[in-house]
């Protein structure tokens, strides 16, 4: 698969849809989205578009955004870069929509990105935490905190709060995700007086991690740092159970999924990742997301839905505050935000276009994620 897609063959693929341009009713709104609903990082996509719908609902409901109502165009990009690079083409020059709520991974919110910032398109990505995503350009924004934030939160949970000084890091060199994050966690750690006695990799669709653990096993860790994607993730705690090895695993927000729990099942117990916020939040708007979501859905708000819904929103607000709705208005009012109270914590946008925000947390319980701390910007 094809890891540099060029300016080039993004503009080139945008003018091949722009003779099937459609534009919306003067009364709507017309908002798109594209997201891993199939493939390796499926489960992402399907809460991300749960939360989503049930925004967009709720501002329909409520009389929509200046009177006119929000109408959602989702694409499922197959958990594939290529498949990235068609469907938001797709989306701004055959569908015409004002503005994208991007991808959950970093990686390929990297792809959509350039696709966004060529043809001046604000995009908001709910969850891509690589800083590399906003740096594409002044029309790519997040709803998320970014990795070096993330890394040093866990960084200095495993020194403060766990009081561990050596630690192994475990890393999926496919993923700017894994890698960026492991980065910064290592240099954080160090800072604080840590170790790292062993630095390794896997790739993502890997199955088999016994050698790598046995690897780290030899040099004897407190932890294993592991900011993976929750397939990988459930495989490896697995795996360290039957290894009988006793390090507590660490990770990042890739970790959220049911299917976490799912395929890993009690040997994902007792682990810690950071995370954008808890469904043991006791803020009122947050309780009130968690309570309804639960109703619509018959499942607890994974943090991927909260952040689509905090994304609608968001878009909203920016929309809300333009005198005439164009793509330009939008990113001009978005890059304004400033103390947006969403379900997943108070944030502002920086000159960067990164949310800042507040990190939890949590400790791995069975199914459920207990929450432990948080940590502030």
């Amino acid at each position: 698969m094809k890891r540099f897609l060029s300016l080039v063959t993004l503009v080139t693929l945008a003018l091949t849809f722009a003779s099937c341009t459609k534009k919306a009713n003067e009364n709507e709104l017309l908002i798109g989205s594209y997201s891993s609903n199939t493939g390796a990082t499926g489960s992402f996509g399907i809460l991300q578009n749960q939360g989503i719908d049930m925004a967009v609902e709720e501002i329909n409901a409520a009389g929509g955004i200046n009177g006119k109502k929000i109408v959602m165009v989702n694409y499922d990009n197959k958990s594939e870069n290529e498949e990235t690079l068609t469907v938001v083409n797709r989306l701004i020059s055959q569908d015409n929509v004002l503005a994208i709520i991007g991808e959950t991974t970093s990686g390929k919110s990297k792809i959509g990105a350039q696709v966004a910032q060529a043809n001046k398109v604000v995009m908001l990505s709910p969850s891509a935490t690589n800083p590399d995503v906003t740096n594409v350009g002044n029309y790519i924004f997040r709803t998320c905190f970014i990795d070096p934030f993330q890394g040093l939160v866990m960084a200095k949970f495993t020194t403060e709060y766990l009081k561990f000084k050596k630690a192994a890091i475990l890393r999926d060199i496919k993923s700017d995700y894994s890698m960026g994050l492991s980065d910064v966690f290592a240099a954080e750690f160090k800072k604080l007086g840590g170790v790292i006695v062993v630095d390794t990799s896997y790739e993502e669709g890997d199955i088999d991690f016994k050698s790598q653990l046995n690897s780290i096993k030899s040099k004897n860790p407190d932890v294993i740092f592991v900011p993976g994607y929750y397939n990988e993730v459930a495989l490896l705690a697995k795996q360290l159970k039957e290894l009988n090895m006793k390090q507590i695993l660490l990770g990042g927000d890739g970790w959220s999924s049911p299917k976490l729990y799912e395929i890993a099942k009690e040997a994902i117990t007792g682990h810690y990742f950071s995370n954008h916020y808890t469904t043991n939040s006791t803020d009122p708007k947050t309780v009130e997301f968690v309570k309804n979501y639960k109703a619509k859905y018959n499942q607890d708000a994974d943090v991927m839905a909260a952040l689509g819904y905090d994304s609608v929103y968001l878009l909203a607000e920016a929309i809300r505050n333009t005198q005439t709705v164009t793509r330009e208005t939008i990113r001009e009012e978005l890059a304004k935000i400033k103390d947006f109270a969403g379900v997943t914590g108070k944030m502002s946008m920086d000159e960067n276009r990164n949310a800042v925000k507040s990190a939890v947390v949590v400790k791995t319980v069975g199914p459920e994620y207990k929450y432990i701390t948080t940590v502030n910007p």
